[in-house]
């Protein structure tokens, strides 16, 4: 008996099928190999604030861990503080924050549902921002609050934390990645909407 080819998400698929061909004719590229690709999508929220005596609270682990379970289908490593910063309170070794890093599928399904579910339901939305990209194309952004997703009932949550989202391009820069995205559907912010 075979097992069955894993199956291909919308989005991955729209990305192989138009985004690709659309990237290749906006910048000249002859090889498909020269195509960027999305590697990675790592999502993180810092808990250093929430530390009583170096210790991080239960509950704020609890539903920390919840949410990221609910929105990314994997349980959340928790990251350490590497040095003692005093004007902080953190000690070397403390709780700093939890941390999911998501690949092929998962990725995809992730990418899919904060494009066309979470994003939209912004309060005040105007867009994402377009600066935070770095130099070999990867891109970041934060959302304030865990409510965005549809999947976290407020009601039952204990905690409310938001979390940065960086999506990591190889074989890209700042305006194919911006380029890709936004053929996807990101809806970043245009220039008139820009805070002064």
């Amino acid at each position: 008996m075979t097992s069955a080819a894993p199956e291909t998400s919308r989005l991955q698929k729209a990305y192989k099928e138009q985004v690709a061909p659309k990237l290749m004719k906006e910048f000249g590229l002859t090889n498909i190999n020269q195509v960027p690709v999305i590697e990675k999508v790592i999502v993180n929220t810092g808990v250093g604030k929430q530390l009583e005596n170096q210790k991080l609270k239960p509950e704020i682990r609890d539903t920390v861990i919840d949410t990221y379970r609910r929105i990314t289908g994997q349980k959340p490593v928790m990251t350490l503080a590497k040095k003692s910063v005093s004007n902080f309170k953190v000690r070397e070794g403390a709780p700093s924050g939890f941390m999911v890093t998501l690949r092929r599928e998962r990725m995809w399904s992730f990418l899919d549902r904060m494009v066309n579910l979470a994003i939209p339901r912004i309060k005040d939305f105007r867009g994402v921002s377009d600066r935070s990209f770095d130099k070999g194309g990867s891109w970041s952004f934060g959302l304030s609050e865990q409510a965005v997703w549809p999947e976290i009932n407020m009601a039952s949550v204990n905690f409310s934390h938001g979390m940065n989202i960086t999506v990591v391009f190889r074989n890209s820069n700042p305006k194919m990645s911006r380029f890709a995205l936004a053929e996807l559907g990101m809806p970043f912010e245009k220039p008139e909407d820009r805070k002064k």
